[in-house]
């Protein structure tokens, strides 16, 4: 019988020890997510490039063997405030430490090291793509009129696909997003002036390493590149001037909050975004447009950005 795509189950769990699987289960680590996409056995083939007396091709061995999976959850807020959200491990495993305040916050930032990994197992149908030592980057996109996401990109160590048996899920920590609109989005600005905004999009830019060598084998992130990028409409450069900003090297701060209600906001504070020089203009709807990209930079360090969920 044929396997059917959609049948997807997908468990995302950190891992207390590099490398060493924790057994997600689907009663605590089901995530609700979309376009997912898994390339199960990345790698290399190593010729051996050996002499023969006649014509063929050679024989190769598979190394570098490890997974990458893509795929986005809904950016929503646990719904209560001071309680992590269903999606924050995988946010923790792409370089990102967690602060909770209870009953007030969750703050996410940056961090340089002791950065954490996890294991992933994805079902479709009975087979089992399982994963451990996962560690990936991320982009947050907010875009007019559409359900905000965080689209996760994963590199882990390869396991062999198995036939499993299907776990029971329970996804309701996942909670039903709110639309990027005008009544959901209420605050955009840039170095203080609020914009008109099509759409915001936050990459993380983690540069995530396979480091294979005797003794030791490990997925590492070993730079962080981040990049804010938005399109909103033009205004009068008296007003607010990204030409003058890029010539001068100006930073900026970047306010961006999506949500309403208590447990359901999220803020993204950029403090220092150094302008980058604006690429062109754009018209949409006979209206004239900017598409901006912005550098977020550390203040006093793994501050660049921070995302507070109240």
């Amino acid at each position: 019988m044929a396997i059917k795509w959609r049948s997807k189950i997908l468990l995302f769990k950190l891992e207390a020890t590099y490398g060493t699987d924790p057994t997600p289960s689907g009663a605590s680590n089901a995530i609700y997510a979309k376009d997912v996409e898994i390339r199960p056995m990345e790698g290399t083939d190593v010729s051996r490039d050996l002499e023969k007396p006649w014509l063929g091709a050679d024989e190769t061995i598979a190394a570098e063997l490890h997974a990458r999976i893509t795929f986005k959850v809904e950016l929503a807020p646990s719904g209560t405030a001071g309680t992590a959200p269903a999606w924050g491990p995988m946010l923790r495993a792409c370089g990102v430490a967690e602060v909770i305040v209870p009953g007030t916050s969750v703050a996410y930032n940056p961090v340089t090291d002791a950065h954490e990994s996890g294991t992933l197992y994805l079902y479709i149908g009975d087979t089992l793509y399982a994963s451990n030592g996962l560690r990936g980057t991320a982009k947050l996109n907010l875009t007019a009129q559409s359900v905000p996401v965080i689209e996760f990109e994963f590199t882990g160590l390869f396991v062999a696909p198995a036939e499993g048996t299907r776990p029971s899920v329970d996804l309701t920590a996942f909670k039903k997003p709110q639309l990027v609109t005008d009544a959901f989005t209420p605050t955009f600005t840039i170095g203080g002036t609020s914009f008109v905004m099509r759409s915001a999009m936050l990459d993380l830019g983690n540069a995530v390493e396979r480091r294979f060598l005797v003794g030791k084998e490990e997925i590492i992130i070993t730079e962080k590149q981040e990049v804010f990028e938005t399109t909103v409409e033009a205004v009068a450069l008296t007003t607010f001037d990204p030409f003058a900003a890029a010539i001068g090297q100006n930073q900026v701060a970047v306010n961006l909050v999506h949500g309403t209600g208590a447990g359901k906001i999220s803020t993204l504070a950029i403090p220092a975004a150094q302008m980058q020089r604006p690429q062109g203009l754009a018209n949409a709807q006979d209206v004239k447009e900017w598409p901006l990209r912005l550098v977020p930079l550390p203040v006093a360090g793994n501050d660049q950005w921070t995302l507070t969920l109240t």
